[in-house]
């Protein structure tokens, strides 16, 4: 169907297309663009829109770490330090991988983009599904933990968390829609002041010898255990598994490379290396503190809050921490926000998403994914009714599926390229896959019955709907005659019909667009046989013949009320009865001046296009006749 009006300021452009089969990796970043670099990112705009998934994952990280080990008693807690170590070192090794991830795939896509490559089809669908789950979980948990530390400030508010939760969705939807950049402008100075807080409260702690204060948990029952006597392996191996939601959004900065200003690849590796370095320190530094103040464990009252406590007491300074960690908790939905639509675009590109999504505004944004994922998180955050709990026991598997298909690719990665010291670094990787791996069989397994079940349906279902989506394209695309080369355009006789119903200046511009696009053109109008509409048929039949403009008109009379089935039932006989026409339906519209008189359209045009693309094959012409105010 095609469309004869005025253009639209500035349309949303399409990427690119890719030819079939061609592989993301090596292919050239795009060229710097000056005019929409300021709607890209720096490194430092990029650490605030990427990284606050994983800077807000040390709020419950490290408590994830104590709850479990506390099943062992304060010897369990002893291990704290050793488990944190060993996710750190886990971390690096992401960290590192994804660094060479950013370099090898420049376009994006993260774990998508390494296993389309290296582990084939399936494996990256694989990846693109366990992604996807993971941005759309980490939205809904980030905003519920972020409004739970709110109603855990002000309990009266509690009643109305599924609302607050909506609303910080909708704000951080609404800023995301203006553009990336402006996103990371806005989360720029709560992200710097929460790292600051939390850095400051590390190095004051670790000058103190005792707590300043234990007010927050006083009061409170402890969920320490006091008859374990040993740590077991698989104890440990659950800690270091929960710990691991501390890793979450370290793959946000390979995903969104596109995303910055050029020299994108070299902006977006020193933000993963800060995002890197900073998450691991603050890990670290919590789990220093946690073993210097024997920190324990106790009901309604958060680690990260009972080591502000002790290492700032409980005055300003506290209230600063808990104040900056609920902003970011709430905000760190934004890491999804700059991810997931590129992926998303980069699916639709390779013709497993519907191609909407590849579509980007004038601000470098993928619209139509911010709105996908704002509308799939909300309808989460009803069904959890704003409850964090329903939610985090799907949260992060996902995550460690999407590491874990990464490494391995880069290890095939290395063995192909053979570069220089390629076996230290797929050795290092291979490490890393094994890790992951490992974490993400023991997650689901721990949280399988808490909910981690859906997850495991979920992600074989959204690879056989990027299936379906694949295999309707190529069908598609094989009726289109794609990648064929078409035969030499003809010329055929053009006949061209017109819907009338009055006469007006709308009935001669079509008319006037009719004769000019076609060789024969054709008047048509419905009549209908009842006293009331008699009168009408017969002045029009008189004032057309007055006006005489050298096209007949052609009256369809119709049993029934219907406009659209006698003009498409025309249409259609008329295309049988001369086949070696080409017949295009012109339909005159009128386009109010303001957007509001839209609804005073009785919608004919709209009702007759459809039934003319529903019975026939007929070019769809709708002429836009705009009214100047007045």
């Amino acid at each position: 169907m095609s469309t004869v009006s005025q253009p639209a300021n500035r349309p949303e452009q399409p990427p690119p297309a890719a030819p079939a089969g061609h592989p993301a990796a090596g292919t050239p970043a795009p060229g710097p663009d000056p005019a929409g670099d300021r709607h890209r990112l720096t490194a430092l705009q990029g650490l605030a829109a990427l990284s606050l998934d994983a800077m807000a994952s040390v709020a419950y990280g490290p408590e994830a770490i104590v709850l479990v080990l506390a099943a062992a008693g304060a010897h369990g807690l002893g291990f704290t330090l050793p488990v944190t170590l060993a996710i750190a070192a886990l971390l690096a090794v992401l960290v590192a991988s994804y660094r060479q991830v950013i370099a090898a795939f420049p376009n994006g896509g993260g774990s998508y983009a390494v296993a389309k490559t290296h582990l084939g089809r399936r494996s990256a669908l694989v990846a693109a599904a366990s992604l996807l789950l993971d941005y759309v979980l980490n939205v809904a948990v980030s905003v519920t933990a972020g409004v739970a530390a709110l109603t855990s400030a002000f309990p009266g508010l509690y009643g109305d968390r599924m609302w607050i939760c909506l609303a910080v969705l909708v704000l951080v939807t609404a800023i995301n829609l203006r553009g990336i950049a402006d996103s990371a402008r806005a989360f720029l100075l709560p992200t710097a002041v929460f790292v600051a807080s939390i850095l400051a409260m590390i190095v004051v702690g670790l000058f103190r010898d005792a707590p300043a204060s234990t007010v927050t948990a006083t009061g409170h029952a402890s969920v320490l255990a006091h008859n374990a006597t040993s740590v077991g392996a698989l104890l440990l191996l659950k800690a270091f598994a929960s710990g691991c939601s501390a890793l979450t959004g370290v793959e946000a900065v390979a995903n969104a490379v596109p995303s910055f200003r050029a020299p994108a690849t070299r902006r977006a590796q020193r933000t993963e290396v800060a995002l890197g370095a900073l998450l691991g320190a603050m890990l670290i530094g919590l789990s220093l503190l946690i073993g210097r103040f024997h920190l324990q464990p106790v009901e309604g009252v958060t680690v990260l809050a009972q080591l502000a406590d002790a290492a700032l007491g409980h005055n300003w300074a506290f209230y600063v921490v808990q104040f900056t960690t609920m902003v970011l908790l709430a905000l760190a939905a934004n890491t999804s926000f700059g991810g997931l639509p590129v992926l998303m675009g980069l699916l639709a590109r390779d013709n497993y998403l519907p191609h909407v999504f590849g579509l980007k505004a004038d601000r470098q944004v993928h619209r139509h994914g911010v709105l996908a994922l704002a509308a799939v998180a909300a309808a989460l955050l009803v069904f959890s009714g704003g409850d964090v709990n329903t939610l985090v026991p799907l949260f992060a598997i996902g995550v460690f599926v999407g590491f874990t298909l990464c490494q391995a690719g880069m290890v095939r990665h290395w063995y192909r390229e053979r570069s220089a010291r390629w076996v230290g670094k797929a050795l290092l990787n291979g490490f890393g896959a094994v890790l992951t791996a490992a974490a993400a069989v023991v997650v689901t397994a721990t949280k399988f019955t808490e909910g981690a079940w859906l997850v495991v349906i979920a992600l074989p279902l959204l690879v056989l709907a990027f299936e379906a989506v694949h295999r309707a394209y190529a069908r598609i695309g094989d009726r289109l005659g794609l990648g064929r080369v078409p035969e030499p355009p003809r010329r055929a006789r053009s006949l061209v019909v017109v819907p009338v119903s009055h006469l007006s200046r709308l009935t001669g511009e079509a008319l006037n667009a009719a004769v000019s696009l076609g060789d024969e053109v054709i008047a048509v109008t419905v009549t209908y046989d009842t006293p009331e509409d008699r009168p009408a048929t017969e002045a029009l039949r008189r004032d057309w013949e007055l006006w005489n403009p050298g096209v007949d008109l052609l009256e369809l009379p119709s049993p029934t009320r219907s406009l659209g089935r006698p003009i498409a039932d025309y249409v259609a006989d008329l295309t049988a009865r001369r086949p070696e026409a080409r017949v295009t339906v012109l339909i005159p519209e009128a386009e109010p001046a303001h957007l509001w008189q839209r609804a005073l359209q009785n919608q004919r045009g709209a009702v007759l296009a459809r039934a003319v693309r529903r019975e026939t094959g007929a070019v769809i012409c709708r002429l836009r006749f705009r009214l100047t105010p007045g």
